[in-house]
Order: C-alpha cells, then structure tokens, then sequence
C-alpha cells in the first residue's frame, strides 16, 4: 500500500522496473482479496532474485543513476535482489543562479529462503525520500518506507496460503525559515491468504486481515534561535480495520467464466484521543444572515481511552465479473463492483502536492462507498497483429468529503469543523489500439471521461456547496490521449517516442475583487467552473547497442532522449496576485519541468 506513487512530481515512479516481475492492473472486476480503497489497484510482484549465479545491472545518465545486485545467498536454496535510485540534476543547478532544487533517491531489497518443498519465506522492504525546495523559502521532504515478511506454505497441490506481516510509514513535511510541520501516516498489517483449487473449473480465494492506522495530523517544531514559534503536537488518531473475503473463480464453459466474492469489511476509530462535542452533534452550522458555513463552537470534549472504541462501522462489498469469449478474436466483460474506503485524503489545493493529510472515519466523517458498474469488448486483428479494447463505466460515489469555502486543512485541531458529506459521480468510456507485431509496435489509447462532485444543503434552507448542484472535481480530465511508439531499425539501433494529451484539472478562479481597508480581497464565484491549461508533452529517445550479439559478460547501451521535446510549459497551478511594481492584478503559471535532456548508459553482466 503506498500513499504517493511518483517522485518528483510525477517525472519518475516509485516503482522501479528493474525490480518488477509482473503487474496487474485491475479498474473494473476487482477481486475481493482488494480492499480498502474506492479505486482501481495496481498489484505488483517483485523480482526474488536469482538462487544460481551473480547478476548486476545498472545505468548511469545525465539525470539519474540505477543499480541492481541479484544472486544466491546460498545456491538453489536462497536468493537476494537489491536496487537502488538516485537522481542529481540538481546538482547542475549550483553553477546557476537558481537556488531551487529537486531531487530523490529510493532502495528496493528482497531476500529470499527455501525451507523445505513446502515452506518458503519473502523478506522485502522499501524506501524512498523526495526533497524539492524553493530558494530558501521552504522546503518539501516526503515518502515511503515498507517492510514485508511473508511465509508460504504449501499443504498440498490444491491448497497453498501465504501469511504477511505488513509495516509502511508514509512520512511528508514542510520546513519554513522559522518553523518545520512534519506529518504522516503509519500503518501494521498483518494477513493470511489462501488459494484452493476445488477443481479444475473453479478455484477459491478466501482470507482475513487486520490493518492498524496511527495518524500524525502535524508536528510544529520551531526552526533557528530567533524563531518566535512554540512547538506543538496535534493529536494523534488511531484505528483498525479489520476484513474477511471469498472469492471464486468459475469457468462454467470454454467460453463463459465468472468471477464473484464477497468481502466484508469493518473499521474502529480507537483513543486514546479528545474529541469535541456540539450542539445536535454539528461540527459545521449555516449562518443564514450571512449565507456562509462557519465552524461550531464546541460545547465540550469527550475522552476516549486507549483503545477505546469512539466509532465503528461495517460494509458488505459485493464483487461479480463475467467474461465471454464471442470467438478465438473476440470477448465481452461485464463487473460489478461495490467498494468502502474508511480514511480519507484532505486536499483542497489547486495546486497538485505531495503533501497529503489523512484523517479516518469516526464521528463526522462517513466511510467513502462506491458502486462501479463496467462493460468492455476486446478483439484481435489479422491473427493478433493488431488489438483493440474498449471499456464504459459509470461509478457513484455516497460520503465524499467536501470543504466550506474558506477551510484550512494543515494543522487543523478539529478538521470536522470545515467538512461536509457529499457524494461524486463518474462516467467515460475508455479506448485502446495496439501494434503488437513488426518493426514499428505501440498504442494508442484515449480516455473520455467526467468525474462530478455534489454537496446538498443539510435541511431544506441550507444551499449546500455550489448551490447543491454537481460541479467538477479536481481530479476531473475530459480528454485523456496516450501514444506511444518503438522502432527497431535495425540491431543495433531502436527508437521510442511518447506522446501525452490531458484536459487541464479543473479549479477556481477570482472573478473580481473588492477593497477593505486598503487590502484587495478576491471574489470567487462557483467551485471549480474554470480550467487550467491543456497539460501535454512529447517524450522521445535513441538506443544504440554497440554489441548486440553478446549474451553473456559485460554488456551495454546508450540512450538518448529529450522528455518535453518542445518545451512545454505546463501549468501545475496558476496564482493571482497584485503586481508590486504597477499595482495591477496578474495571473502567475508555475510549471514544474521544461525540456530535460539526458544521455543513458546502461549495462548488466
């Protein structure tokens, strides 16, 4: 489970592919062993790393490094693989005078040991920081740290299981010239699979699972000798989430399969913690003089031991996917799925962060049910030359968290106090095309979509958000346009090119202002009703192999690509604000990354 999955903003991920075996990406049809979450789940499998001989591979380049060590701990009984990350293009930026920087690193290892033929043991483990700063105005630190140890036993060629002890801390901070918040959410997970094949058209999957969350709001600590800032401790949170699942998978003939289960998940919201109560249990209340939401004064607290139960809830969550084979070319799908998602993200920035705050269910705050609902057709063309998928899906959404205008997320002590219960709609319709044969392979795939948020007034006299009516969230792309492409020209050389289109995110902007007291104050109208630009790139690259016929021993490429080829200069936020110099009104881009080129060397022996 990771909490942010890209470094630098998205220019890298945080999974590297030099230590990836297989993964699986499932949006619609999502088996019950998955849960927690109200979207899709990308699963990954890492490599075990070789048990017979000595394997390094690596790249040095002009952006970043790699390097992957592989071999046996003790031959054909154990194994280890470990890989690491680093990238340095900011070290270019001390012959400048740019004082800004970006920068990450990240540690892949696993260790593997055979028993006996029926018990084997998986210890891996993950870490990676991210550090971007601007000047010397603040800095942003944040990432991942994963451990997992896992036993599988085999009981005999029908039922095998694995049991996991799960442990990820998700750390993100920001450091001022006077004061430092730091923030996180750590969680201990520990879950027993089993996989039984009743038969050779049916097998099951069936488990149970325990997850604990210890939620860190924000951790003020001053900064330097002269800073006037007190240190500070928001309260912690805590909660379980416990779950049992089955799940079948059925060929009823050649052609029909069906894949159902059920899982049934639970979450406690735990003390030790200090919770304030309001009057009729109304954290947020409507001011109809003013027509604005304000925050509740409190009427008192309510202490929660340690381990104390302060709220708990259950869900039944349905799973069903049917896939039919038309042909040998063709076949449709059609899923179900019912999903909750018990701890939510706090984010209300125009701007994308990878500071994110997570607060659990309890009192206030309802746990997040989707219902999504999928159909989908696939074919093969002149003998799988050529493919083609094309996929609808319509997802509702009940206990979207929403926000009054005006509320503060970070270091908030009663985040209840600026929350609403929503609920969101989405719908589009997904296509892919690929090549899949001769020298020039690669897809294309395109997303229609539109993904709407709505808040309704509580009682008949409160307007809600927007006026109750449905407006855009801010995940929400009309147009999403992927192409990519390889070459093969010959042996020795190879080239790619990436080609990506995306509606601009959706967010507000001042539609006036007015003057108090000698300071301009913006109006906005409704939420989300403007757009920022068009967000698009081209990214291409050389490779060039000077030996291709080695096998074995030193073996190397180069690679040479340029991402943002024409120097796109994407807008990730757009700030006003008034000119000092001439007292005017200006609209501010902020864009991460331009063009970066980079030459590669790769290599294993």
């Amino acid at each position: 489970m990771v909490f942010n999955s890209s470094h630098l903003f998205g220019f890298f991920s945080v999974f590297n592919s030099d230590v990836i075996k297989d993964l699986k990406l499932y949006k619609g049809g999502i088996p019950a062993r998955f849960g927690g979450r109200a979207s899709s789940v990308l699963d990954i499998y890492q490599k075990e790393g070789n048990s017979k001989e000595y394997h390094v591979t690596g790249g040095i380049g002009t952006v970043s490094a790699r390097l992957l060590a592989e071999g046996p701990i003790v031959k054909d009984k154990s194994s280890f693989v470990v890989a690491g990350r680093a990238s340095y293009a900011h070290l270019f930026l001390k012959l400048t005078d740019n004082k800004s920087s970006a920068y990450f690193y990240d540690l892949n290892a696993k260790a593997s040991y055979k028993l006996n033929e029926n018990n084997n043991v998986f210890l891996s483990g993950y870490f990676g920081r991210d550090y971007f700063n601007v000047g010397t105005a603040f800095k942003i630190v944040y990432g991942n740290s994963l451990f997992n140890a896992r036993w599988n036993h085999i009981f005999s060629d029908k039922i095998f299981s694995n049991l996991s002890l799960i442990y990820n801390d998700y750390y993100y901070g920001m450091e001022f010239t006077d004061f430092a918040w730091d923030s996180g959410i750590k969680n201990y997970n520990i879950k027993y699979d089993f996989d039984h094949f009743l038969s050779n058209t049916i097998n099951l999957n069936y488990g149970v699972s325990v997850l604990r969350y210890d939620f860190n709001p924000g951790t003020v600590k001053p900064v330097g000798a002269s800073s006037g800032v007190n240190p500070e401790q928001l309260q912690k949170k805590f909660a379980y989430e416990p779950a049992i699942y089955i799940n079948a998978s059925h060929k009823i003939t050649d052609a029909l399969s069906i894949n159902y289960g059920v899982r049934y998940s639970m979450f406690y919201r735990v003390g030790e913690e200090e919770m304030n109560t309001y009057a009729n249990n109304q954290a947020v209340l409507f001011n109809s003089d003013l027509q604005i939401y304000e925050k509740a004064t409190p009427t008192g607290t309510t202490k929660y031991g340690t381990g104390t139960t302060i709220k708990s809830f259950g869900n039944l969550e349905p799973r069903l996917a049917v896939s039919y084979s038309i042909d040998e070319n063709q076949s449709v799908k059609v899923s179900y799925n019912r999903m909750a998602q018990y701890i939510h993200l706090l984010s209300n920035a125009a701007a994308a962060s990878p500071l994110d705050v997570w607060t659990p269910s309890g009192n206030y705050i309802k746990p997040q049910l989707v219902d999504q609902y999928a159909l989908g057709y696939f074919r093969n063309l002149k003998e799988g030359d050529y493919s083609m998928e094309a996929e609808t899906f319509y997802k509702t959404g009940k206990n979207r968290i929403d926000y009054i205008d005006g509320a503060n997320l970070i270091a908030n002590r009663a985040i209840e106090q600026v929350i609403l219960n929503g609920e969101t709609r989405s719908y589009g319709l997904e296509l892919l095309v690929k090549k899949n044969e001769g020298k020039l392979q690669g897809w294309i795939s395109y997303t229609l979509s539109r993904a709407d948020q709505r808040t309704p007034g509580r009682t008949a006299g409160e307007p809600g958000i927007n006026n109750g009516e449905w407006y855009r969230a801010n995940y929400d792309k009309l147009h999403n346009l992927s192409i990519t492409a390889s070459y093969t020209l010959n042996r020795k050389w190879s080239f790619g090119a990436i080609m990506t289109y995306q509606t601009g995110r959706s967010v507000t902007y001042p539609k006036g202002q007015y003057v108090y007291q000698g300071i301009s104050v913006p109006s906005y109208g409704l939420r989300n009703e403007n757009t920022l630009p068009a967000y698009h790139h081209l990214d291409v690259s050389a490779t060039y192999t000077p030996k291709p016929d080695r096998k074995t021993g030193w073996r190397g490429e180069w690679v040479f690509s340029v991402y943002n080829l024409y120097n796109r200069q994407n807008a990730a936020s757009i700030t006003f604000q008034q000119n000092q110099d001439t007292g005017s009104n200006e609209a501010r881009r902020f864009s991460i990354f331009g063009v970066v080129p980079s030459v590669t060397y790769n290599f294993k022996f």
